[in-house]
């Protein structure tokens, strides 16, 4: 048995908690099936928007998304230094918009939760949005302003994440999918990969959307996992053309330092079916220009879909499994990015021997179990 951790998975969660690992003292070998980062961590937006995005009856995420958000710029600090790269933080905040009286009284509503959970937000009337981002339609009716709501280029920050990684000594394998996971009687299962056998101290399973279809994991142990595929576009605009991040009831704009606007995204249960399509182009188009008119004359700059990795509930599966020094931190649906730092600091120290925070029990592997 080899000392340290065995990762399956390398997109942003995978490199996290590998990184994090490794700056413990702890040796860390990561498996990627493909080309590391390329899934679902290269194919978001890049939008932490924890208030902006927050749902009805939705507290515990809401929760973990706030304290990965209070965590994320000494992560990105950190991650910065060590990597010897920007990520392109940004901290203009969010804006939410409607176009339309039916809107706003949606709109409004989410508003009211929003104060009721004392989360930090301003309703504006339209004209107030506009003198905040000109390029907006004239026919923004009302917007929520949420200041704490931030960005980050997740490609760079999947390239960071990587560099960082192997800077401290992680082990990486690309091109190296798991043929099958082999159960002991005691300690963490033994991956075969490459021909050989992989057995380590603790094996980590971040394998995103593919984490419950590699063969060996049966019953309890197979996390309940799907792809939800999302058509996403970039628009190659000014780069003073938005500041904030704009979400309507249709899209969202992301705008980044380079002068793209990244809109997204489509919601679909296709499997991993890879098509981009007319319609969810056209949609996504149409969404951008309701909201930003000037996006009529600008080059369509990239299209491209990645496939979230829901859960059953939807909610992130983060933890030991019933299986010691067998873990797994995934189901990360539209929040992956945002739950990075959270995710790879919490798990980093726990897979240690450290407690687990309290906010974190409802994401416990077990609960589908129990």
């Amino acid at each position: 048995m080899n000392k340290g951790t065995l990762i399956i998975g390398g997109g942003v969660i995978g490199l996290a908690i590998g990184w994090k690992l490794l700056l413990r003292g702890e040796p860390v070998t990561l498996l990627e099936k493909g080309d590391t980062g390329r899934e679902a961590s290269w194919a978001a937006a890049g939008m932490l928007a924890p208030v902006g995005e927050v749902h009805f009856q939705e507290d515990q995420n809401l929760r973990l998304g706030m304290e990965s958000m209070r965590r994320y710029p000494a992560f990105v600090e950190a991650l910065e230094s060590d990597a010897g790269m920007k990520v392109d933080y940004r901290r203009e905040g969010g804006l939410s918009v409607s176009l339309h009286p039916d809107d706003t009284a949606e709109l409004r509503h989410r508003f009211e939760y929003q104060q009721a959970l004392e989360l930090p937000v301003r309703w504006l009337r339209g004209g107030e949005a506009q003198e905040m981002e000109p390029a907006l339609s004239p026919n923004v009716v009302a917007a929520v302003y949420s200041p704490d709501d931030h960005q980050v280029d997740n490609r760079k920050l999947v390239e960071a994440l990587k560099a960082a990684f192997l800077k401290a000594g992680g082990a990486l394998h690309e091109q190296t999918p798991v043929e099958r996971l082999v159960l002991h009687e005691n300690g963490a299962p033994s991956v075969l990969a490459g021909n050989r056998e992989w057995r380590h101290q603790r094996l980590l399973l971040t394998a995103g959307s593919w984490s419950g279809m590699i063969p060996g994991l049966d019953g309890a142990l197979r996390p309940w996992v799907r792809p939800v595929k999302g058509q996403i576009l970039a628009i190659q605009a000014g780069p003073e053309t938005l500041r904030h991040n704009i979400r309507t009831p249709d899209v969202y704009i992301v705008p980044r330092l380079d002068g793209r606007l990244i809109v997204g995204a489509t919601v679909e249960e296709m499997g991993f079916d890879r098509t981009l399509t007319v319609g969810g182009i056209f949609e996504l188009v149409r969404g951008a220009w309701r909201a930003i008119p000037a996006v009529y004359e600008m080059p369509l700059a990239e299209t491209w879909c990645g496939f979230r990795p829901g859960s059953r509930d939807n909610a992130p599966i983060i933890g030991e499994t019933e299986i010691p020094a067998f873990f797994i931190a995934t189901g990360h649906y539209r929040n992956g990015i945002l739950n990075t730092p959270v995710t790879a600091e919490v798990m980093s120290e726990i897979m240690l021997g450290g407690q687990p925070p309290e906010f974190l029990a409802p994401f416990s592997p077990l609960r589908f179990t129990e």
